[in-house]
């Protein structure tokens, strides 16, 4: 969350100091943005709310997680990127760099939990379905 009102806050403040292409600008970047909080909200609303906050539940293999182990952390680099470039602010661009590491490399944390928590059944997903994309 910091790193969204980080790249938000300062994005605003330093409108359109980088040069970019009104096209990406204003076509790409709002379509990365809505378009990742769609997969947010709907990801988040596939596995319900207390497998969000890290109890226990079943293990989710259906709708968004039929293609990707991790959509979320996909739609939140889009949106990352996507304010990025509607911003167009060089003050933003390091944080969107730096954002979109952290969460390429959130789930080689989170996969250990979810191997512990449900054994063969994660581990025949994972075979099934890659991690990203």
């Amino acid at each position: 969350m910091a790193v969204f009102g980080a790249v938000i806050g300062l994005g605003i403040l330093d409108w359109k100091s980088a040069s970019m292409a009104n096209a990406l600008r204003w076509a790409v970047g709002p379509f990365l943005i809505a378009t990742g909080n769609l997969i947010v909200w709907w990801g988040a609303f596939s596995i319900g709310l207390k497998a969000t906050s890290g109890a226990r539940d079943e293990l989710i293999t259906s709708g968004l997680y039929r293609f990707s182990r991790h959509p979320q952390y996909l739609a939140d680099m889009a949106i990352l990127i996507g304010f990025g470039l509607l911003f167009a602010s060089s003050w933003v661009w390091p944080i969107v760099i730096v954002g979109v590491a952290a969460l390429a490399l959130a789930p080689l944390a989170e996969e250990p939990w979810l191997h512990e928590q449900y054994g063969s059944k994660y581990r025949d997903y994972c075979a099934e379905t890659r991690r990203y994309l």
